[in-house]
């Protein structure tokens, strides 16, 4: 079977590889990782336990502050001397999370990454240039694997060096861009600063987009800005890293189903949620040897789908992540996204897609504002005009996302732009308490 028709297994034969991969894993973790036996005891379950997915629900849920109470190697599930690769995340919010590889691992890792890029026919005659992060974070060493599998040509840019990248990515005739949204929009606004013909000196054709949640109206200003296919490319590194899940050319993020489980979770009883209903994504793995994962709960907030795509792959698929529960505001009562802002913006003409939130607190209330970048050809419109647009987008933030925000309009190019993960949250409300 080839790795394309792997997403276009039938359901049945499908169902009966999880639950046969499934039960292998509980079983492992279960007797080699002391952790998961004692969470399963507390919980009442034993791998005999497993006899259909939907025992799956009876496991108990692993968390990011596991694997932190765990530092470093106390979830693996084999000898380190097995263990072939390690990453770990920062650990700007206390330890890092730590995930290891065996060679095997490393194997299913490749394979998921080419899946991904086969969602925008990726082969041998492109040239893949990858400015995700290299070294412990695992987006540039996903990319680069799956790429060179491929037997594309991999340019391993890495982040930064924005004028440098825009060069390169011109004189290799690259025809694949692997990087956050973000940079990816900065590098169109550079590249016409610089007097680059997007068009004529460029000659890419697909991006595949991830590491930071995206709104759709941000995905239609990459997409156009570059006049390529956008691929939205989900992973993270507790499960594997980028390949957990891709965007086909109809634009549903299919799951690789026949290495990951996903349930959608209200976030607050942990009780699973129907199909169409917006919550938690958890995810189990079901091929992973280093660092198994039972149930892990990745806040990334979803809505999951089974009904078949048009695209013919048998995968389930989710909907783009809106945002982590970590990220989630709540004003006054009122939960919102920043991609719910984001989009909102990107609906509004004379604006850029580079704004940032600041949250501030005046009194007992929440008060929020919105920093926005206007377009270059607005300011020659004049004060009266600014000020409408400012009103404009006030009134489409409270008619949409139900919150009072004051708007800023700076000009061009004065908030920072990100060379990886945008920052795109300012919260003031503790340091006025």
């Amino acid at each position: 079977m080839t790795l394309k028709k792997k997403d276009y297994i039938p359901k049945e034969e499908l169902q009966a590889l999880q639950l046969k991969r499934l039960k292998e894993t509980v079983e492992r973790v279960y007797h080699l990782v002391p952790f998961y036996r004692k969470k399963f005891e507390e919980a009442g379950v034993r791998p005999s336990d497993i006899k259909s997915l939907d025992d799956l629900k009876r496991l108990p849920f692993t968390t990011k502050q596991d694997l932190r109470e765990h530092y470093p190697f106390g979830l693996f599930a084999v000898p380190l001397e097995q263990v072939v690769r390690i990453h770990s995340s920062s650990g700007t919010t206390g330890k890092p999370t730590v995930v290891g590889y065996t060679e095997h691992d490393l194997k299913i890792w490749t394979e998921v990454m080419v899946r991904t890029f086969l969602m925008a026919d990726v082969n041998e005659k492109d040239v893949v240039h990858n400015a995700y992060g290299y070294g412990l974070f695992t987006g540039g060493l996903g990319f680069h694997y799956g790429a060179e599998a491929l037997g594309a040509s991999v340019v391993p840019a890495s982040g930064g060096f924005t004028k440098r990248q825009l060069m390169l990515m011109k004189d290799f005739g690259a025809t694949i861009l692997c990087c956050t949204p973000s940079f990816a929009l900065h590098l169109s606004e550079v590249a016409k600063e610089e007097g680059y013909d997007i068009q004529k000196d460029f000659k890419l054709r697909a991006g595949f987009f991830g590491a930071e949640p995206a709104s759709p109206g941000l995905k239609k200003a990459v997409a156009e800005s570059w006049g390529i296919q956008y691929v939205e490319a989900y992973g993270l590194s507790e499960i594997i890293g980028p390949g957990v899940a891709a965007t086909c050319e109809h634009g549903s993020l299919h799951v690789f189903e026949d290495h990951f489980i996903p349930e959608v979770i209200d976030p607050e009883t942990g009780k699973v949620l129907p199909e169409g209903e917006e919550g938690e994504l958890v995810i189990t793995t079901l091929t992973k040897q280093a660092l198994p994962m039972i149930r892990y709960r990745t806040k990334d907030i979803t809505v999951i789908h089974r009904e078949p795509c048009k695209c013919g792959r048998t995968l389930v698929w989710i909907e783009g992540i809106k945002g982590r529960a970590d990220d989630m505001l709540i004003v006054n009562g009122v939960n919102v996204f920043p991609s719910q802002v984001e989009h909102v913006i990107t609906k509004v003409e004379g604006v850029t897609p580079n704004y940032v939130i600041v949250v501030d607190k005046k009194g007992v209330l929440d008060k929020l504002e919105v920093w926005v970048e206007v377009d270059e050809r607005m300011l020659t419109d004049g004060v009266g005009t600014l000020e409408n647009l400012k009103k404009k987008l006030e009134v489409e933030l409270l008619n949409n996302l139900f919150i009072n925000a004051k708007v800023k309009l700076v000009e061009p190019k004065t908030l920072e732009r990100s060379m990886g993960k945008a920052k795109r949250i300012i919260d003031r409300r503790e340091l006025n308490l």
